[in-house]
């Protein structure tokens, strides 16, 4: 299984796009995201009203959120691609809901505790089907508009900061999951919001408040931890947040809270769509009253269907595989990270600190 690109970026948000390029060609990038854009549209996924949304989301982005869309400009400019191509591609997810549902390409199971013999914890095992595998990145990032000192994220070449999760040196984490949805508006895209809440948020309190703040897109879920034990979830529907604090919180590929559930979009015959019941009960069933250590979380991301849950995902049904594990431990800003599935892959750790 290929492993992780590690990326030490540093500078402006544009300087730290520009940087990625030097990591891995073009045509590698080019395939992960503008392959996927060239996909969408053979199969009538981006008509004129997905270019009218896109636009929308464009101007609003380039309004709230300056420094994500440098660094978005910046990746473009150091790989030779498209900016407004890329833009596309990470609203891709949402303009196959807008068309009634999809495939999900980005799959995912997400939980965080708030204490245990390794302090607060979150913990994600990344779902893909997609061309991810050969361009799957670990970034530090330090820059003037980290305002919290400097991030880590597990992401990808291609895309900005904060792409899967994410870590800052005051030891807030965070992780997302995919939830196709029915419901969109234009508002902050959870790939730009998470890399701007680890720049700027050094607990779950501040991170909360910038949330309740702002207008959402709508689709995906958000877990996170603080080095003060503060946990939560939250779902990011377009109508408003729903948010859950009591420790432990996990969130798969659905919607949970009464005023969001319905919004659930539940693509026929998709395995990840399919399963995101089984691995949201098998987790909840799991999870609450233990003690959880690194290494626990570390095997309980290794279960398999037999064991209870197919948390671990091998592309038996449609080839959607986990590509990545990776564990936040809050009290010692870094990751812990397994490059494939995470019952057979090799575990590093990559300090926050170089």
């Amino acid at each position: 299984m290929t492993g992780f690109i590690e990326l030490a970026l540093s500078g402006t948000a544009r300087d730290r796009g520009v940087q990625q390029a030097g990591a891995a060609s073009a045509e590698a990038v080019r395939a992960a995201t503008l392959g996927r854009v060239a996909k969408a549209r053979a199969e009538g996924v981006i008509d004129s009203n997905a270019l009218a949304y896109v636009a929308a989301q464009h101007a609003f982005h380039a309004a709230v959120e300056p420094e994500g869309m440098a660094e978005l400009e910046g990746i473009a400019a150091g790989f030779g691609l498209d900016a407004a191509e890329l833009f596309l591609h990470l609203h891709l997810g949402t303009l196959r809901d807008l068309k009634g549902g999809g495939r999900i390409e980005d799959g995912c199971s997400a939980w965080a505790v708030a204490d245990g013999p390794s302090g607060p914890l979150v913990v994600k095992n990344r779902d893909l089907s997609g061309p991810q595998l050969g361009v799957q990145t670990v970034a530090r990032h330090v820059g003037p508009d980290v305002e919290t000192g400097a991030m880590i994220c597990l992401g990808s070449l291609g895309s900005p900061g904060a792409y899967s999760s994410g870590m800052n040196a005051r030891g807030f984490a965070l992780a997302d999951t995919q939830v196709p949805v029915r419901h969109h508006r234009v508002g902050w895209l959870r790939y730009f919001l998470m890399t701007r809440l680890l720049a700027r948020c050094a607990t779950v309190a501040e991170a909360l408040a910038m949330i309740r703040a702002v207008p959402h897109a709508g689709g995906g879920t958000l877990v996170m931890a603080d080095a003060g034990g503060a946990v939560a979830a939250v779902e990011l529907g377009a109508a408003g947040p729903q948010i859950a604090t009591a420790s432990p919180v996990w969130r798969t590929n659905h919607f949970v809270s009464p005023a969001l559930a319905a919004d659930t979009l539940r693509p026929e015959g998709d395995c990840l769509a399919g399963n995101s019941q089984q691995r949201f009960e098998h987790l909840g069933a799991t999870l609450p009253g233990r003690a959880w250590s690194v290494a626990c979380a570390q095997a309980l991301m290794a279960t398999h269907p037999e064991d209870g849950a197919p948390i671990c995902q091998h592309g038996q049904d449609d080839g959607s595989c986990t590509i990545a594990s990776v564990v936040y431990s809050c009290r010692a800003p870094g990751l812990l990270a397994c490059a494939g599935n995470p019952c057979k892959g090799i575990w590093r750790s990559f300090p926050l600190a170089e």
